[in-house]
């Protein structure tokens, strides 16, 4: 399985590209940032994250994009131009019909640490560790992403499994019966 994690972000947006299956050593295929300048119009902005995701969906070709779900903030500002980044990483995905998972920061680091209260420094020494990389790659966001598609291919055959069972049931239960 090939999955882009997406950090959403309007100044960093971070990207990364693992491969692997639960349970077996994980790849890393790829690692950055897409940056926008901060005093750039937000349309701009927008259109520059849309053209570095459609770079890396061109060069890596995952099969899953995997990106955090945001989440409420105290910042107005921040919140909005992550939803705006993560919006955009989800329209180019599923313009390519490429299957996309939402991720709340605290799986991810319970999947990585084995704590949903992890700290960044906790997450990328798991991220080095795990992809069996020399140091933590930089800037933290680079490192999230990464951690992203790590939790996907750890939590995607239980997800599956899961929709199958709830497919199924539904399916006995527009029959009249129950499995």
């Amino acid at each position: 399985m090939r999955v882009l994690g997406v950090d959403p972000g309007l100044t960093r947006c971070g990207v990364g590209v693992v491969e692997g299956v639960a349970g077996r050593p994980l790849t890393m295929l790829g690692v950055g940032v897409v940056r926008t300048p901060a005093d750039a119009e937000l349309g701009h902005r927008l259109v520059a994250v849309e053209q570095g995701i459609e770079a890396w969906l061109d060069e890596h070709r995952p099969e899953f994009v995997a990106v955090e779900r945001v989440f409420s903030q105290h910042n107005v500002r921040t919140v909005m131009g992550t939803a705006q980044a993560s919006a955009v990483a989800m329209l180019c995905a599923a313009r390519r019909g490429i299957p996309v998972a939402l991720h709340t920061p605290s799986e991810v680091k319970a999947a990585v640490t084995g704590s949903g209260r992890a700290d960044k420094a906790q997450v990328g020494a798991m991220v080095t560790r795990l992809l069996r990389l020399a140091a933590p790659p930089k800037p933290a966001d680079a490192a999230d992403a990464l951690a992203l598609a790590i939790c996907h291919i750890w939590r995607a055959p239980a997800q599956n499994r899961l929709q199958q069972a709830v497919a199924l049931h539904s399916a006995h239960a527009t029959k009249g019966r129950t499995p």
